[in-house]
């Protein structure tokens, strides 16, 4: 009788998500596309206890310009509470408004996203590595994350 190898299973990868990544997985932007493929690639999500307040904010920030329709706002705001009941959120703690503090001196972030990147760096126990991603679209907290030595994707 011949026995079958044992199949490995794959760790589910984590990556720590910014808001500028998560909107595009809820409502259609120029990103939309990469940050799927990249939400397959990452599918354990960690973010930052204010990331769903940021996420609203930009889908009716998308509505007021028009850029988004009543619809897409009501089916941005359900595909969010879906990713929101499945993430790992950073909860605020003093490490993590102290950590954003020390990251407010040196790099060229605003407050939000000093907060965000602290929020990552509790999440790796403050040991940021090149097997720890960073998921975001903006430019200078990419940059940041990167000098901070995470592994950082674009989804822009």
């Amino acid at each position: 009788m011949a026995i079958e190898p044992r199949r490995q299973r794959h760790p589910v990868k984590a990556a720590f998500w910014d808001t500028s990544a998560i909107v595009p997985l809820c409502c259609f932007q120029p990103q939309s596309a990469r940050a799927r493929r990249t939400a397959r690639q990452y599918p354990r999500q960690v973010t930052w206890w204010v990331t769903a307040v940021e996420a609203v904010s930009a889908f009716n920030r998308l509505w007021r310009e028009q850029a988004l329709n009543a619809a897409g706002r009501q089916q941005a705001l359900a595909r969010l509470d879906y990713l929101r009941r499945r993430w790992n959120e950073v909860q605020p703690i003093e490490d993590a408004r102290s950590g954003a503090e020390r990251l407010l001196g040196v790099h060229r972030l605003r407050a939000a996203d000093a907060l965000q990147l602290s929020a990552a760096m509790v999440w790796c126990g403050g040991r940021p590595s090149s097997d720890r991603c960073f998921i975001a679209a903006e430019g200078d907290l990419a940059a940041a994350a990167e000098t901070e030595r995470f592994s950082v994707i674009r989804v822009e």
